[in-house]
């Protein structure tokens, strides 16, 4: 557990380092001294692939209707006309859980999450049908391929409710770049200062933080307006000061 905090840490900061370069760093800058062969059999459990700026937590079901990327060139000019939604995993005390958010691209809002301590499909649904209750639906829905996103019972909701889907593209990890940005900031700001113990002490927190990042903090890329402030068209005022 101890070595799998460390290769997230460094992984979070370097996410094009492979096994070798991993290796490498924890030797010289954590004093371990570990082998290749380890470091990369952590990396497999841990689901850290160098070729990703994320990890590669949806795994991808053959079997699933894989749908094309739409927002190659498009301007995301409002609210509710894109959002998206990505998997990553918490580190606590007592082992990894996983963390999903619905996203909306215009004003990085979180509409909605999940936490749980399994990779099926249901926990990522939860989370749709809660944003879709509460805020309506959007034009455009964006995912990986992974399987609990191309899986019958989350497109059927999108399908159900007239949402086109988009996916990105194999190893494009990039073309969900506002929710890798999120997961930075979740877990620099958050899960690494804190150092949750329990997944019900890490819903606590994320759910404090996530507040916070919605009603508090202050965006460069919204002109120092907070997602709160985008989403619902307000002014700047929270960030005035």
């Amino acid at each position: 557990m101890r070595l799998m905090k460390l290769l997230d840490e460094i992984y979070t900061r370097r996410p094009y380092y492979g096994s070798r370069r991993m290796k490498k760093e924890l030797f010289v800058r954590e004093e371990e001294s570990v082998s290749r062969k380890r470091v990369r059999r952590l990396m497999r459990q841990l689901g850290l692939e160098a070729i990703y700026p994320k990890p590669n937590l949806s795994r991808r079901n053959s079997g699933h209707k894989i749908y094309p990327y739409l927002l190659r060139n498009v301007a995301v000019t409002r609210p509710n006309q894109v959002w998206a939604s990505d998997i990553t995993y918490i580190r606590t005390e007592s082992g990894f859980v996983f963390l999903t958010v619905i996203l909306d691209w215009y004003s990085r809002r979180v509409l909605s999450w999940r936490l749980s301590n399994t990779l099926d499909s249901s926990f990522c649904v939860e989370a749709l049908e809660e944003a879709l209750r509460r805020y309506g639906t959007p034009e455009i829905f964006n995912t990986d391929q992974g399987s609990q996103f191309t899986s019958e019972a989350f497109t059927g909701v999108l399908l159900a409710h007239g949402i086109r889907i988009s996916m990105d593209g194999k190893g494009r990890a990039l073309d969900n770049v506002f929710v890798e940005r999120l997961w930075r900031s979740v877990k620099y700001e958050d899960v690494y200062l804190k150092g949750y113990e329990t997944m019900q002490d890490a819903k606590a927190g994320l759910r404090e933080y996530l507040r916070f990042y919605n009603e508090e903090r202050c965006h460069q890329g919204l002109d120092e307006r907070t997602p709160d402030d985008v989403y619902f068209n307000r002014g700047a005022d929270s960030c005035a000061a």
